[in-house]
């Protein structure tokens, strides 16, 4: 099955959202994207026992710093899905798209750019 998502999604894959670690995620925006988001596990059913739990954290941690330091925490997410729900994977991208979108670019970008 082909999955249709939007061309400017890059997916880099791990072998379990628990090795995405906070700096991956910061530097992920500082380097240009203007969101992120992570795509494990259903919670309980992690092959790591609790990577998808940690990925969780870290991504709730990642959306406070960018709180505190006036950046829109809407642009880091972290989505639950089973490896079999290829149409919901495709869904969520576009989805995370449509919310980045209505964004903007990343002020983070555009401060780098200056």
């Amino acid at each position: 099955m082909r999955l249709n998502y939007p061309p400017n999604v890059k997916i880099i894959q791990v072998p379990c959202s628990g090795r995405v670690d906070i700096i991956h995620l910061l530097r992920a925006l500082e380097d240009g994207a203007d969101g992120v988001y992570v795509a494990g596990c259903l919670e309980g059913e992690c092959h790591f026992m609790t990577g998808n739990l940690k990925a969780k954290k870290r991504v709730q941690y990642v959306k406070k710093v960018l709180e505190q330091i006036g950046i829109e925490p809407e642009r880091v997410e972290m989505f639950n899905l089973s490896s079999g729900e290829g149409p919901r994977f495709a869904e969520i991208a576009r989805e995370m798209v449509e919310r980045i979108k209505k964004l903007g670019p990343s002020p983070i970008k555009l401060k780098k750019a200056a």
